[in-house]
């Protein structure tokens, strides 16, 4: 099988090895990138969300990376969002005040608040499948490893790929022509893990 040329990027914000090699046996051909030339040769982006909202976001302005994501995720070229990376899609989020999102869905991102709840979420959840066209679940309904604080409130019906219960249900996969995201980790999630990733950046490069 061809090895998929995946840009990950990095913005200076922790360790982001167990996400690489999560791509790599995925099937991807992964190089990491620091600041905007590296998108040059990229065919799929990778955003590993590690921080917080605003801090991810001062991350990226900081290595000009910003601006150019924006512009690869607006224009529905291939991308994958991971965690924070996910969340980062919503327009806003209630974490940093007036510190804008990637904006590709509408609303914002909030934080868990139904009564009795540990914050943060930490463990194996399962997620339920909302899309059967997006394939990227064997058997259906899987575990996965979720560790967040904050979710996003809500995404359009077409989009949305599984949720999550946690004090009620929430958005943690997501998908918008060449743009994809998960709320958990799949680089922690084991061979069901590995699975999505590789079916999910097949399904975004091949549109």
């Amino acid at each position: 099988m061809q090895k998929m040329n995946v840009a990950m990027i990095d913005y200076g914000r922790g360790n982001l090895r167990s996400v690489e090699r999560a791509l790599e046996k995925a099937g991807g051909r992964v190089t990491r990138v620091e600041n905007a030339a590296g998108l040059k040769q990229a065919e799929t982006v990778v955003l590993p969300g590690v921080g917080s909202f605003g801090d991810a976001v001062e991350g990226l302005k900081q290595r000009k990376l910003w601006d150019p994501l924006r512009e690869w995720v607006k224009g529905d070229r291939p991308f994958l969002g991971i965690c924070l990376g996910f969340q980062l899609l919503w327009e806003e989020g209630e974490e940093a005040p007036g510190v804008k999102g990637l904006g590709l869905f509408g609303g914002r991102v909030s934080k868990f608040r139904a009564e009795g709840l540990k914050i943060p979420l930490i463990g194996w959840n399962q997620v339920r499948v909302q899309d059967s066209k997006v394939n990227y679940f064997e058997g259906g309904d899987r575990f996965f490893y979720h560790v967040h604080s904050y979710r996003p409130e809500s995404v359009s019906a077409e989009y949305l790929i599984c949720e999550t219960e946690y004090g009620g249900w929430y958005p943690s996969g997501v998908k918008k022509g060449k743009v994809a995201g998960f709320q958990f980790h799949p680089e922690k999630s084991q061979e069901a893990g590995i699975a999505l990733l590789g079916k999910c950046l097949a399904s975004i490069q091949d549109g």
